[in-house]
């Protein structure tokens, strides 16, 4: 064999080219690396945009008392400081994420070169990360598993470390992590899985909110109970095993059950006023503000009033619902549309699950003692009990496999993956209430629906209906200011009018009875219609016009006779605006649902002032119409409310064939209105008036807002004063229930049967 021969020129030349071309190709390597990692530095944007750029905040919308209403959020967060971030809640993040933290300078090399190796030997590209290096990917780079990504993310944690001390850096992390179901930071998810700030959690609160991570979805406590608590039990086992807490401790926190109190943001009791309050904002605030900067709305709504008004109106429009049509049966049927049940997946079954909620729900299997009922990955069993009101005993006559019926949800069982639940369906009537501070014009409560999901249109301030009855009011106003007084006298009996076209009108009363020579007070009590024309007549349909744009209505309305019957359109919250003015004292205070607006640093964007308002009629007009308005409730068509033992006036309202029933009242501090109908205007239902479907929901409305309040009293300067001597025959032959004044010396067009040139066609009658 020849031996090598350093000597020999040959092998001298080839071992310096065969080192030549090493040492080249590995300056090539070298320069390419330093040449990339050059050009990934070289286009990192600044560090300081960790300040700069604030990151996204939700913009909250607060009732009076401070209670969140809704919120406007592209991530839905709330920031903290260090100091504000519990001890425990720390130490939880650390043991699961970097427990060596604020011991190393932004890389944890031994934990880059464990992960490496493993990375290596499994062929693929995880872990290794440091707390600062993930505040990296949140803010500066992606969540894109790969080399490039990789390298940036080891630059800016340097960059970060010499800019910012560790407390920063945490805050900053702790701010910006995601923690699924809409949520980033760790106080927006103390908030939504526990309904805590982050002071009141627990440990084992902490370890589980820390637990979550790495992986949000898989370790939702919501979806996966049971996944979730092994992630929690193991980032206590770490805090136990890096010294951060004792046996004891731990022991005691493997104990405690999960136990999710979190809340639906979807669920507030206000939708259709915090989307009243969005459209607002859209006209006073640029888009990134509202839905980015975190702005504070302070509104007016109280939410304990907002409450009542909405389970006044669902419980109304649902029993309304019931009795008229009683149990209309399943939306669809799955197995006859040839679908397998297993595979169904309804858009209801993204949402969390709350009681109270709404949502479809599918039966797999009925007999007649129960059905078994899936919601997405829960089941229910739906017994007698929860198909009572179908009056139904058996309940494979109600449900049968396949069907997709609505349900309400009473219990929420996440561990076992159980609900209970009561079969519903959505009613076929729609309805709206709004109340209102009469001082000031405040809004206290707006529902504008049965169900905002299903439909956004707000009927409240969007839905132009004709009022009925409940525009009577302003014919009588016009009354007492040509001077007459609520015991002066006018004629309810037949009477015929005929227009400039040769169109007859003769207005009827809602019994189709006449009682001849009675006091206004009665007319407008028993919301007699023939009168009530009468006095139109007498005092011109311009006039009564008029007085309803003082009051704020804003439609134009034709000069006709029947718009004393409530013939024209309004809305309800032109309506409960303007009641409110009687027992104002004849003012009327504008209407306004927002106190203030701050942005997040607390500087007041915008703020309500009080005005001085006009007065719409005089105090002594106020006074009377008063009077009258709580003879409806004594007397009248409101009489049901005196059972409720408080001062109430009001009045209700009907629409011709009932395809709108009303009822707008007050107290002497709020006032409050009620519409029922449909979306089109088709009628409810044979003898179904204001007094019969609007009040009752009315009434339970004032009995919940009124059961812990003391009684309040009318300020009342108006006493009516009688004539002994006289008694009213009615044409029934009964007499009246008061001695009644002598006819005053009013104009007696009231009490006459003539003709007018320019009228419209019958109105509807009540």
């Amino acid at each position: 064999m020849k031996r090598w021969n350093w000597k020999n020129d040959q092998n001298r030349h080839t071992v310096f080219w065969v080192t030549f071309g090493i040492l080249l190709l590995l300056s090539a390597v070298l320069g390419g690396f330093v040449g990339v990692i050059f050009g990934y530095v070289i286009d990192l944007p600044r560090v300081s945009e960790l300040e700069e750029n604030q990151p996204n905040l939700v913009s909250y919308v607060f009732a009076r008392d401070g209670r969140v209403l809704g919120q406007f959020a592209l991530e839905k967060r709330m920031l903290v400081s260090y100091d504000e971030i519990p001890e425990r809640v720390r130490l939880a993040i650390l043991a699961a994420e970097d427990a060596n933290f604020f011991n190393h300078s932004g890389i944890d090399f031994r934990a880059m070169f464990r992960t490496a190796v493993n990375d290596i030997i499994n062929w693929e590209l995880k872990g290794g990360s440091t707390l600062t290096m993930q505040l990296s990917k949140m803010r500066f780079t992606s969540t894109e598993k790969t080399f490039e990504r990789k390298i940036k993310d080891l630059f800016y944690a340097i960059d970060i470390e010499k800019n910012y001390s560790k407390e920063q850096i945490f805050t900053f992390y702790a701010n910006q992590i995601w923690m699924g179901h809409g949520r980033y930071g760790i106080a927006a998810a103390a908030d939504f899985y526990f309904n805590k700030i982050l002071d009141e959690l627990t440990l084992a609160e902490a370890a589980q909110l820390a637990g979550m991570i790495q992986l949000p979805a898989r370790y939702s406590p919501l979806r996966h109970p049971d996944r979730a608590k092994t992630r929690r039990n193991w980032v206590l086992g770490e805090m136990l095993d890096k010294g951060f807490i004792g046996r004891q401790e731990y022991e005691q926190a493997l104990q405690e059950p999960i136990e999710v109190k979190g809340r639906d943001d979807q669920l507030s009791p206000a939708p259709y006023f915090v989307e009243w309050v969005r459209q607002y904002l859209e006209t006073q605030y640029q888009t990134d503000q509202i839905w980015q900067d975190g702005l504070r709305i302070y509104t007016t709504l109280d939410y304990d009033i907002q409450k009542a008004a909405q389970r006044a109106l669902r419980k109304g429009l649902r029993d309304f619902d019931r009795a008229q049509n009683g149990w209309r049966g399943q939306e669809r049927n799955l197995i006859e549309e040839g679908l397998n049940l297993e595979d169904y997946w309804d858009p209801d079954w993204n949402k969390l699950f709350y009681k109270g909620q709404l949502i479809r729900g599918l039966v797999l299997e009925s007999d007649k003692e129960q059905a078994i009922v899936r919601f997405g990955s829960y089941r229910s069993l739906i017994g007698p009990e929860e198909i009572a009101w179908t009056e139904e005993a058996r309940v494979d006559r109600i449900l049968h496999p396949g069907d997709l019926a609505y349900f309400t949800l009473t219990e929420v069982n996440r561990k076992e993956k159980t609900i209970r639940a009561e079969l519903d369906q959505v009613p076929v009537v729609q309805g709206a209430m709004m109340a209102l501070d009469n001082r000031t014009g405040a809004i206290r409560a707006m529902v504008g629906g049965f169900n905002f999901e299903m439909s956004k249109f707000n009927r409240a301030t969007q839905a132009l209906r004709q009022p009925g009855s409940i525009f009577k009011p302003f014919t009588y106003v016009a009354a007492m200011e040509a001077g007459f007084s609520p015991n002066d006298q006018v004629l309810d009996s037949p009477v015929h009018f005929v227009d400039a076209l040769g169109r007859p009108y003769e207005p009827t009363n809602w019994d189709d009875k006449f009682k001849g020579l009675i006091t206004i007070r009665q007319a407008l009590a028993e919301s007699r219609n023939v009168p009530t024309v009468r006095l139109a007549n007498a005092l011109g349909p311009e006039k009564i016009a008029d007085i309803a744009r003082r009051f704020g209505l804003r439609q134009n309305f034709p000069p006709f006779l029947s718009i004393a019957l409530g013939s024209v359109e309004v809305t309800l919250q032109e309506m409960v605006s303007a009641f409110s003015v009687f027992p104002n004292h004849g003012v009327r205070a504008e209407p306004y649902f927002i106190d203030r607006v701050e942005n997040v640093s607390g500087t007041i964007l915008e703020e309500h002032h009080p005005r001085v308002y006009d007065e719409v009629i005089s105090p002594d007009v106020a006074d009377k119409m008063l009077y009258l308005m709580q003879e409806v409730v004594r007397a009248g068509s409101g009489r049901s409310l005196r059972e409720l033992g408080h001062p109430f006036g009001g009045k209700t309202g009907t629409t011709n064939e009932s395809t709108d029933t009303w009822f707008v009242g007050f107290t002497p501090s709020l006032t409050a209105g009620v519409w029922v109908g449909h979306d089109e205007k088709i009628p409810l239902g044979e003898k179904v008036y204001g007094n019969t479907l609007a009040l009752p929901i009315w009434k339970d409305f004032m009995r919940e807002v009124l059961a812990d309040r003391p009684v309040e009293s009318f300020d009342l300067d108006y006493r009516p004063e009688y004539s002994a001597s006289q008694v009213i025959e009615t044409t029934g032959g009964q007499l009246a229930e008061e001695p009644l004044p002598e006819q005053a010396s009013k104009p007696k067009d009231a009490i006459r049967t003539f003709k007018v040139e320019d009228i419209s066609p019958p109105p509807p009658p009540e």
